[in-house]
């Protein structure tokens, strides 16, 4: 591949319309817009859902549930999710960050969930344990560090 034959794909770039250019250009005189009404006119058209006085979909279908103020966000982590750390490892979320296992931090740091088997012994770091990960970690071997 060299430089002067890199093109955009066929069909990705058109021709901008340039209106009112003459009858010739099929886009003349009116510029496609027809002759007279809402739609002819400088601003005309309506704004986005309006369905011509007609109450509006939005407005007919009712409101559902609502946003939880007092709601904490984790990052949930199973135990199958720690099985591909070596033995007597250090886990917390910067480290669950730093392999990819996470993909952001959150407020309210990690939890711990108790899916899956664990076979090593860890050290789990975790703002929450679950009873069932808390019980597997310690019957591992591992132990639980509570932030």
């Amino acid at each position: 591949m060299k430089l002067h034959t890199i093109a955009p794909a066929a069909g990705s770039k058109t021709e901008s319309k340039r209106l009112g250019r003459g009858i010739g250009s099929g886009l003349g005189k009116t510029s496609g817009k027809g002759h007279k009404g809402q739609w002819a006119r400088s601003g005309g058209g309506v704004r986005p859902g309006f369905e011509g006085g007609q109450m509006p979909l939005t407005r007919r279908l009712p409101k559902r549930g609502f946003t939880n103020i007092f709601k904490k966000e984790y990052n949930i982590v199973n135990l199958w999710d720690l099985e591909c750390f070596e033995a007597n490892a250090v886990i917390n979320e910067e480290v669950l960050l730093a392999t990819g296992i996470l993909s952001k931090a959150q407020p309210y740091g990690l939890k711990v969930l108790g899916g899956g088997e664990l076979t090593k012994p860890l050290t789990v770091q975790a703002a929450y344990v679950t009873a069932t990960a808390k019980e597997a970690i310690e019957k591992a071997g591992g132990k639980v560090e509570v932030l």
